[in-house]
C-alpha cells in the first residue's frame, strides 16, 4: 500500500499525542506515555537521539530514494515496524487488532507482546502468518514450551526474547492509578472514564480487554490482588545463557534479542546463535539511570553489525528519528508509543495514519540527504 492515507489535521506526533490524551482515561494515557521513577530515561532517549545530525547533499545527482529493506528473508516496504507494547487493548478497543491489519496492509513487522490483549492466534490469523512474537520468558519451562509451540503453529516467524526485564519497573502513576488488568474502579478512576464517554462506550461494545494470550493458563475469576500474585509468579526471572539455549535448539526459525543495551550481552546474543538483537531500553520503563538507547547503538552497530542484524527502539517517535538511527549504523528500527498515539486518537484508522505519516517523513529527509537505499543513510552522518 502505497498511497498516502495520513490525516492531514494531524500531520505531527505531537498532534497525536494531545489528541490521544483527550479521548482516554487518564490512567490508561500515564500507562502509555510515562516511564520509571523520574521519567529521566525516558526523556533522555529522545533527546539525544536528536542530537545526532545528517548531512544534505543538494548538488549531488538523484533520482530517487527507495525505503524497501531486506531483514530475515523477507523484503518490507520501510525500514521500521510496530514495537511490542503491553496493555494495548485498555489503551484503545482493539488497538492491537488495528495496528497488525496496517502492519499487513504496508509489508512492515508486527510484533505481539506476551502482555497485549490479543491473542499470538489471532494476530497470525489478521497478518497470515507474519506476525512476530515477544515472549516474557516464563518460571515455568512448561508454559514457556506451550507458548513457543503456539507460535510456531501460528508460523510466526521470528521469535523475539525479551531480556529486560528481570524485575517490572518501578512506575509510579501506575501505582497511584491502581492499573491492572482490569484496571482497579477506584473513584478516581470511574470519574475519569466517565470523562470519556467515546472510550467507555467502544470498550463496553468490545468488552473487557484482557491478556488473550494467556487466558489458557490463568485460573478463573481472579481479583487484582490475585491477578498481580499470578502475574509475578509466572514471570519471575532473569534471562540468561543457560535459559536460551534450549530456545535456541527448539525454535527453528529466526530469533531476535530486545533490551539489549551493552556490548557484553551483544556478544552473548552471538555465541548463542541468535539471529539479531533490537537495542533496547523497554522505552524507558526500566531503568531510569540508564543510558540512552542510540548510545550504546553506535559502538554496537560498528563493532558487531557484520556478525548479527542490529536494530533499535526506545525514544524512536518520528521519520526524522528512524532516519537519525538508520544512519547511526541500525537495520532496522521499531517504534511502540507513536503507534499507540495514534490509535488512541484515530482509532480505527491510526494504524494506517501513523505508517502513511513515518514513511512520508522519512522519504523527504532521504531526499534531502541524497539517500537512494535505507543504507546510504549510514553516510550522511555528521562528523
Amino acid at each position: 500500500m502505497s498511497k498516502k492515507t495520513y490525516n492531514s489535521h494531524y500531520p505531527g506526533i505531537d498532534d497525536l499525542r494531545n489528541k490521544a490524551k483527550k479521548k482516554i482515561p487518564r490512567f490508561a494515557f500515564e500507562y502509555l506515555d510515562g516511564g520509571c521513577n523520574e521519567d529521566v530515561n525516558l526523556h533522555r532517549n529522545t533527546t539525544e537521539l536528536r542530537e545526532v545530525q545528517l548531512v544534505p547533499q543538494y548538488l549531488s545527482k538523484h533520482t530517487h530514494s527507495e525505503m524497501k529493506t531486506e531483514l530475515f528473508g523477507h523484503t518490507y516496504d520501510a525500514p521500521f515496524g510496530i514495537a511490542p507494547v503491553g496493555l494495548q487493548g485498555l489503551m484503545w478497543p482493539k488497538a492491537p487488532e488495528i495496528l497488525a491489519k496496517a502492519a499487513f496492509d504496508f509489508n512492515i513487522p508486527f510484533i505481539l507482546s506476551t502482555v497485549t490483549t490479543m491473542s499470538i492466534e489471532k494476530a497470525s490469523e489478521i497478518t497470515e502468518g507474519k506476525a512476530w512474537f515477544q515472549l516474557y520468558h516464563p518460571a515455568e519451562n512448561s508454559l514457556r514450551d506451550s507458548i513457543i509451540k503456539r507460535a510456531e503453529v501460528a508460523e510466526c516467524p521470528v521469535l523475539v526474547l525479551l531480556c529486560d526485564v528481570p524485575t517490572f519497573g518501578f512506575r509510579p502513576r501506575d501505582i497511584r492509578n491502581g492499573l491492572a488488568m482490569p484496571p482497579k474502579m477506584s473513584i478516581s478512576n470511574i470519574l475519569q472514564i466517565m470523562g470519556k464517554p467515546d472510550w467507555a462506550l467502544r470498550t463496553l461494545l468490545n468488552g473487557q480487554p484482557a491478556f488473550e494470550t494467556l487466558k489458557p493458563y490463568m485460573p478463573k475469576g481472579l481479583d487484582l490482588k490475585q491477578l498481580g500474585l499470578f502475574m509475578n509468579q509466572t514471570f519471575s526471572g532473569r534471562l540468561n545463557e543457560k535459559k536460551i539455549a534450549p530456545i535456541r535448539e527448539m525454535w527453528k526459525g529466526k530469533i531476535v534479542l530486545k533490551g539489549v543495551a551493552s556490548e557484553e550481552d551483544t556478544e552473548k546474543a552471538i555465541k548463542l546463535g541468535l539471529d539479531g538483537i533490537i537495542v533496547s531500553n523497554h522505552g524507558g520503563r526500566q531503568l531510569d539511570a540508564g543510558e540512552s538507547t542510540i548510545k550504546p547503538l553506535k559502538n554496537i552497530a560498528s563493532k558487531y553489525g557484520n556478525q548479527i542484524k542490529v536494530m533499535m527502539d526506545s525514544g524512536i517517535r518520528t521519520g526524522p528519528d528512524i532516519a537519525r538511527t538508520l544512519a547511526s549504523g541500525a537495520d532496522f528500527t521499531f517504534l511502540g508509543r507513536t503507534f499507540m498515539y495514534s490509535v488512541a486518537a484515530l482509532g480505527n484508522k491510526g494504524g494506517h495514519h501513523a505508517i502513511s505519516l513515518l514513511k512520508t517523513q522519512l522519504q523527504q529527509v532521504m531526499e534531502q540527504v541524497c539517500a537512494e537505499k535505507v543504507n546510504d543513510l549510514k553516510k550522511t552522518l555528521a562528523s
